[in-house]
């Protein structure tokens, strides 16, 4: 796996070949790509899953078992840019399925812990326009939401 920018690793205790599947699953233009396993200089039985590549909405990442020692917080977190409702859907559901949580203004868990931003398109143009008090007005309906109501926020912005 070659690459002009970068790779995310993400660290799992034991479930990195189960999450990249999970993915992969979720996102288009999604692949797993190499599954290396480890051997005797490798911590854990002998050729179990030490990494597991794969790429999801074409991003490149690599599943690492490292253990338990280090685990996801909200600190770190990723955006899927979504136009309309039923993609905002089909991610937030996704994602939240067996295990997930959903939590405020489009955040979200999923299963492994890992923290997603499901976005609007058009929110950053909204809450970060020019007139003020169209802004505020999404802002506000944004930050009473969890999953994010596309037609609600539209309608804050204009006013309705």
């Amino acid at each position: 796996m070659t690459t002009d920018g970068f790779i995310t690793c993400l660290w799992f205790d034991g479930q990195a070949e189960e999450a990249a599947h999970f993915y992969v699953s979720v996102f288009k233009n999604a692949a797993i790509g190499r599954i290396t396993r480890g051997n005797e200089a490798v911590p854990g039985p002998a050729g179990s899953v030490l990494t597991a590549e794969f790429t999801a909405n074409g991003q490149k990442f690599v599943a690492l078992n490292g253990g338990p020692q280090f685990k996801f917080n909200e600190a770190v977190s990723f955006q899927i840019i979504c136009s309309d409702q039923e993609e905002i859907d089909h991610y937030w559901n996704k994602l939240t399925e067996n295990g997930g949580e959903g939590g405020p203004c489009g955040w979200l868990k999923d299963r492994y812990g890992l923290s997603w931003q499901v976005v609007y398109d058009r929110l950053i143009d909204m809450i970060g326009g020019p007139d003020q008090e169209k802004a505020t007005r999404a802002t506000r309906a944004m930050m009473s939401m969890g999953k994010l109501d596309v037609a609600e926020l539209e309608r804050a912005y204009a006013g309705e």
